[in-house]
């Protein structure tokens, strides 16, 4: 038995497919074929059945696989003791982070993380919460960064800030009469909100009360993907919609003027980094989730604030 070998099983494993796994260990599918075959020779068993389409492994395929990835990440753990005592950052990391965050911290923390670490190889990815879930379970994620909590025993969240949402509302809308508001003040037929496939939405619906936003009535449904979209049908059509206090960072007063806090206890999301129970780049991530957090206000990483956070289901 070989770490080659390790390396195959767990990557057919991941990707349902012989001919995928083969390109992602850059090698030809019958070299890896070949390889897991002499392993099965070996062992004296199936590790997956080959009538099923995608692949998968047999009942103690399953077994033998769940070994594998511990040995890896055993191994991991080893090449990454060298790299600590060398003092240096290297390698990749694939990162997937949701589109309603991304906007506002990648464009201010990759330039400067990619100069101060040009020897590590970066990949981010926008996908929603279900994508990314998924991808970290998979094994095709170093991490994620979302909302949370997402109460998956099998993946460890480490929380960064938390961030509070905002009211912005048409110009001659009743709400901005008030210097803050509570969610008491929401008529939810006026909300433009982000399509079914966002968590935020289900903050959003959590917020103003979930029996009372479901049976909102709208003569005209809008679900968007794009914070931007929702703020502009607001400007054109009325009627407002709730963003993260993020997304007003490189606007000016007259966006401003149309935005309103929140009364205490202020409903803010809650921004986690999210690993499966395999991650060993733990070296790496501190360096990025610095980086990251060098683009959020102080405020938002403050423990003990009064602060409601919203669920995202």
């Amino acid at each position: 038995m070989t770490l080659t070998q390790i390396e195959y099983i767990v990557a057919v494993e991941r990707n349902g497919s012989f001919v995928t796994a083969a390109e992602k260990c850059f090698v030809t599918q019958p070299t890896l074929s070949m390889q897991i075959q002499k392993l099965e020779e070996e062992l004296g068993i199936k590790i997956f059945d080959r009538n099923h389409h995608p692949i998968i492994p047999t009942d103690m395929g399953k077994k033998i696989i769940d070994q594998a990835q511990k040995v890896l990440f055993e191994r991991n753990k080893i090449e990454e003791l060298i790299s600590s005592q060398k003092d240096q950052l290297i390698g990749s990391l694939n990162i997937g982070i949701i589109p309603t965050v991304a906007p506002t911290v990648v464009p201010r923390t990759l330039k400067s993380f990619v100069s101060k670490y040009p020897q590590l190889d970066i990949t981010i990815t926008e996908m929603t919460t279900e994508q990314i879930v998924l991808r970290l379970k998979e094994g095709n994620l170093d991490f994620g960064i979302l909302s949370t909590p997402l109460y998956e025993k099998s993946l460890k969240e480490t929380v960064l800030y938390h961030e509070p949402y905002v009211v912005y509302a048409h110009k001659d809308h009743k709400l901005l009469t008030k210097k803050v508001i509570s969610p008491e003040d929401l008529n939810v037929d006026e909300i433009w909100s982000l399509g079914d496939e966002h968590c935020m939405r289900f903050q959003i619906i959590n917020l103003c009360g979930k029996q009372k936003f479901v049976g909102a009535n709208n003569p005209f449904n809008y679900n968007s993907g794009s914070l931007m979209s929702l703020m502009r049908m607001v400007d054109i059509n009325g009627g407002y919609t709730i963003i993260p206090e993020l997304c007003l960072a490189d606007f000016g007063e007259d966006v401003l003027e149309r935005v309103r806090y929140f009364k205490d206890p202020v409903p803010v999301r809650e921004i986690s980094m999210v690993t499966n129970k395999y991650f060993t780049k733990n070296k790496l991530s501190i360096a990025f989730n610095e980086s990251l957090l060098s683009a959020v206000p102080e405020s938002m990483r403050m423990k003990n604030k009064k602060r409601t956070i919203l669920p995202i289901s």
